[in-house]
This record gives structure tokens, C-alpha cells and sequence, in this order.
């Protein structure tokens, strides 16, 4: 699967809003969002004002959801599908296949500071579920399953120099996690409160719908 490799703060930018792509940053008034002169999108000419269309009102709520869990178009539509499936608000359902990816659920438990470094944790290695080592970004954990770090000296100062900075951001509640062992246990479902950027879900529904 395609990453984006370029400049972050663009992507915030141009949506509006701040998709936590960047640790520290994100989480400061460093963050570009925070300049009045950096709150419309990116370009050299600057910005026009144009009435949105309401189909570029529901595609900007996709491309928001795509750039913040870091998915691209197809492996969404793919997590679409899936929630179609299930009986529940489709919506609601979409999110949380969302949250309960591994390499989100390593970020939110502070072993990883962002969602890209989180993936790239689990892509190396560095993190297993229930014992056994899974290095797929995209694996959807479970109510009881544990998440741990790679009994290595280097993985576990990795997690560690995060978890010093990261702890203090605060823990959802359908997560625990034991910081002197250096593992987290899922012991729930994460609900639509547990999203950390304003969505419209609904909108999104309606577009992947036609």
C-alpha cells in the first residue's frame, strides 16, 4: 500500500482541521493551524473563497477520516463495505473498524507518539498481540487481546522515550495499560466519543452509498 511522504502540516491544512499527524507538534501552538494566515488551505496563489458543492462537502469528510488513520482509498472502501455488513449505524461502525486498527491502538496507548510511527513500530516488529508477533498495521484487535512491546532492549527504549512524553496526553477508557510492563489490554469497544477529530460521519455514509 502507497504512504504519503510529503510535508504533514499540508494535509491538516488543507483540511481544516488538525489531524494529529505530527507528535509534539500537533499538540502545541506550534501546530501551523494555530497562525490565523495558515488556517486555509496550501498554495501559492492563495486561497478563494467558492461556495462548496455537497458533494465536496462529503468528499472533504472522507479525505479528513482517510488522512487521519492514514488509509488509503481502496482499504477504505474496503472498511465501508465491512460496516455495511454489521447491524448498527454504518457510520458509527465505520469509525470504530477504524479506531481498533493495531498501529491506532499502539498510538493511543502511547507506545508510539503518532499514528505513522505507531505503523511503522508494527511494521518493524516491535509489537505483539497476545504473545505472537503481528507486523500487519491494519489488524483489527479485539475486547481481551494484549498488546505488548518486543522483549528487546531496543524496542523497549523506544516505547518507553514515547510513553515519558506521550503518557500525559491521557488514556481512553477502553484501554488499560501497565506502564512498568510496557503492555496494554483492550477491554472494550471504542464508541463514537473515543474519535478524537470532529466528524460527520453521515456525510460519509451518503458518499460511499451512490
Amino acid at each position: 500500500m502507497g504512504r504519503h511522504t510529503g510535508p504533514t502540516d499540508r494535509l491538516s491544512r488543507r483540511e481544516g482541521i488538525n489531524l494529529m499527524l505530527k507528535p509534539i507538534r500537533s499538540r502545541s501552538a506550534k501546530m501551523p493551524l494555530e497562525k490565523e494566515w495558515r488556517r486555509f488551505p496550501p498554495g501559492m496563489h492563495g486561497w478563494r473563497r467558492s461556495k462548496v458543492s455537497e458533494y465536496g462537502r462529503r468528499l472533504r469528510e472522507k479525505q479528513k477520516v482517510k488522512r487521519y488513520y492514514g488509509v488509503r482509498d481502496k482499504q477504505f472502501l474496503r472498511y465501508f463495505r465491512r460496516a455495511e455488513r454489521l447491524r448498527g449505524n454504518t457510520g458509527e461502525l465505520l469509525l470504530q473498524l477504524l479506531e481498533r486498527r493495531l498501529d491506532n491502538v499502539v498510538c493511543k496507548l502511547a507506545f508510539g507518539m503518532s499514528r505513522p510511527q505507531a505503523r511503522q513500530m508494527v511494521s518493524h516488529g516491535h509489537v505483539r498481540v497476545n504473545g505472537r508477533r503481528v507486523n500487519i498495521p491494519s489488524y483489527q484487535v479485539d475486547v481481551g487481546d494484549v498488546i505488548s512491546i518486543k522483549d528487546s532492549d531496543r524496542s523497549k527504549k523506544l516505547a518507553r522515550e514515547n510513553l515519558e512524553i506521550a503518557s500525559a496526553w491521557g488514556l481512553q477508557s477502553w484501554l488499560i495499560r501497565d506502564d512498568n510492563a510496557l503492555t496494554g489490554t483492550v477491554v472494550g469497544l471504542p464508541t463514537r466519543e473515543d474519535v478524537e477529530i470532529p466528524i460527520e460521519e453521515q456525510l460519509i455514509v451518503e458518499l460511499c452509498s451512490r
